[in-house]
């Protein structure tokens, strides 16, 4: 029996016979399967030796997913986490969460342009820095809030144990009383009564005035206790409805007082400015001097609003106006903003300081009637970043801002 010539596999070192079919499999570009190498395992199979396998080239071969594809599933999945724990911090403390917000949101924005996976890897010391950063503040906050609490808790458990005393004494007081009227049923002797009975009632009168002393006293020192931190209480949550760096109302501030307009049925219209291109005066200048731009910035910007509207700061660079007006006196008020407060600002308080050019994407939407606050500052949000997107295809190069 003739026995058939064979060839070395130069990958697996195993013989085959050279014109044995080895692969029956199917190259279904346009549709990948689950098989090898996008190697379709259905329909009408067609087969190819392994010589022909081996000659295809690489980008013949269908990948399920290429690397870019991936990374940029995942780019954009970290983002969407960032998004997430910023709202998650706002949520769990309002009063402090908008920084945190606005924090994660510059390390997404720097993550969306072109980026490289050592750049993302860069970003976790950032990210970690300010969750433990939001985390140490919000601990404190909170401990100072349970701190208020407490010392309110004592005040009334004084306040109630001085009660308890006063009445218990006075109790026994009582308690002498009817001892002494008990002993009166077995006197015989009228005028021994009728002494006894003289001397009980100035006792019993004495007691009453005491007990009425007592008590307009408790009260009057219990309603200066409540008032005293009633005003702390008051003062803690002013501080708490307050930005820190700039001494405007902060967002849970803001909100709240949309929420009072609202209810009232107050007609009202909501103004959202985004400062342009602030990033960069941070990346020029540093951290502390953009800070103080801010502060200057929102300076102005409540030295051109009235006393009665509501001057925020949303977060970051971005600004907040509620204006108890309608949509075309709005228009007016932000022309007259676009005039006093954008422009030119120092940086630095000597005369030869540069000067930085503050411009701001401004929305606008006047609340209608049933319109929740969402909706109304959705409206506005939306204007203001229709107005950012027109500004950056209106620049020289198209360069995005910050």
């Amino acid at each position: 029996m003739q026995q058939k010539k064979t060839h070395r596999n130069p990958f697996r070192g195993s013989s085959f016979p050279a014109a044995q079919p080895i692969i029956k499999a199917e190259l279904h570009p346009s549709k990948p399967k689950s098989g090898l190498l996008g190697l379709n395992t259905e329909g009408p199979p067609r087969m190819i030796t392994l010589k022909k396998y081996l000659e295809l080239d690489a980008s013949e071969l269908i990948h399920p997913e290429q690397p870019g594809d991936l990374f940029s599933s995942v780019l954009e999945c970290y983002r969407s986490a960032l998004a997430a724990m910023g709202d998650c911090g706002t949520q769990v403390c309002p009063a402090l969460g908008p920084e945190l917000q606005q924090g994660l949101r510059g390390l997404s924005e720097r993550l969306s342009q072109k980026v490289t996976p050592a750049a993302v890897r860069g970003t976790e010391q950032c990210v970690e820095e300010q969750l433990q950063r939001w985390g140490g503040r919000a601990a404190q906050y909170f401990q100072e809030k349970a701190g208020e609490v407490k010392e309110i808790l004592m005040v009334l458990a004084q306040a109630a144990e001085t009660a308890a005393e006063r009445d218990q004494r006075h109790g026994r007081q009582f308690g002498e009383f009817i001892t002494r009227l008990q002993s009166m049923a077995k006197l015989e002797d009228l005028p021994q009564i009728r002494a006894s009975v003289m001397r009980s009632a100035r006792d019993l009168r004495t007691c009453v005035e005491k007990m009425e002393q007592d008590s307009n006293e408790a009260v009057s020192q219990l309603r200066a206790q409540v008032s005293t931190y009633q005003s702390r209480l008051e003062e803690a949550e002013k501080r708490a409805s307050l930005d820190a760096l700039t001494g405007l109302d902060n967002r849970h501030g803001v909100e709240s007082k949309i929420e009072r307009r609202i209810l009232a049925q107050q007609r009202f219209s909501v103004v959202m400015l985004d400062l342009n291109g602030f990033k960069q005066v941070n990346d020029t200048y540093g951290h502390l001097t953009g800070d103080e731009l801010l502060k200057q910035f929102a300076n102005e910007l409540r030295s051109a609003s009235r006393s009665t509207d509501v001057v925020g700061r949303w977060g970051g660079d971005e600004f907040i106006v509620v204006l108890d007006c309608g949509y075309t006196e709005a228009q007016s008020h932000i022309g007259r903003m676009q005039k006093w407060v954008l422009g030119e600002y120092a940086v630095g308080a000597d005369a030869i300081t540069p000067k930085v050019t503050l411009g701001a994407s401004i929305g606008l939407a006047e609340w209608q009637p049933g319109e929740t606050i969402k909706e109304v500052l959705g409206r506005a949000d939306c204007a203001m970043y229709q107005q950012k997107a027109e500004a950056r295809k209106s620049a020289p190069g198209n360069r995005r801002d910050a």
